[in-house]
């Protein structure tokens, strides 16, 4: 049932636009908290942070490319962690795909994200 409903939404998004703004817009880096890895330590993960600014939401993908499969989708004005930026599929002269965390990492195109801060690093 969930699955259906993204692929309603990959085909609308798909006939429109789908993916991020580009890195030009201000940004705040910021920190997630720590987490223990198996070896012990502590080990700090750094997430930028960006806002999805499609008017007909965001969907998220496998990968950095209109072919990567629906992982899930982000509403407009949605607030998302990015961890870093990876060179994918153009979408309308923007070639960088950011990768996010959101329980899961997915893509999803740095067209339709606006950075709050800083831009994300290079993965």
């Amino acid at each position: 049932m969930l699955q259906s409903k993204f692929r309603k939404i990959a085909v609308g998004v798909a006939t429109g636009a789908i993916a991020t703004l580009a890195a030009a817009g201000p940004a705040a880096a910021a920190t997630a908290a720590p987490a223990t890895p198996a070896g012990g330590g502590y080990h700090h993960h750094h997430y930028y942070k960006g806002k999805i600014i499609a008017h007909s939401g965001l969907l998220l993908r496998s990968a950095p490319n209109q072919r990567g499969h629906v992982v899930g989708s982000k509403p407009y004005g949605a607030i998302v962690k990015i961890k870093c930026k990876v060179r994918g599929q153009n979408i309308d002269g923007n070639n960088r795909w950011y990768v996010l965390k959101d329980g899961h990492y997915a893509f999803a195109s740095a067209r339709y994200i606006k950075n709050i801060g800083p831009a994300p690093r290079w993965c």
